[in-house]
């Protein structure tokens, strides 16, 4: 498979946590960026799956609940800080 050079710009503080973790890991730190995008990657698709199989099987999806719950409690405190 073919690598390809890329540049990207990071904050100096998280450029500083990566360049530790790979120290800590004994990885280059472009192998901490492509673990760690493999690994983001690999995430979304879980996620997009677990959508889709909630889309099918009329379950609601976990975060879309969070979401809810956390909303609601936002408007409770709104409603009782108007009393």
């Amino acid at each position: 498979m073919a690598n390809i050079k890329t540049a990207i710009s990071l904050q100096k503080a998280l450029f500083e946590q990566a360049e530790s973790l790979a120290r800590e890991k004994k990885v280059s730190r472009s192998r901490l960026f492509v673990m760690a995008l493999e690994d983001y990657l690999r995430r979304e698709e879980n996620r997009k799956l677990a959508k889709q199989l909630a889309e099918v099987y009329g379950e609601s999806d976990p975060e879309q609940e969070a979401l809810q719950r956390k909303m609601k409690r936002y408007h409770r405190r709104v409603v009782e800080a108007d009393k």
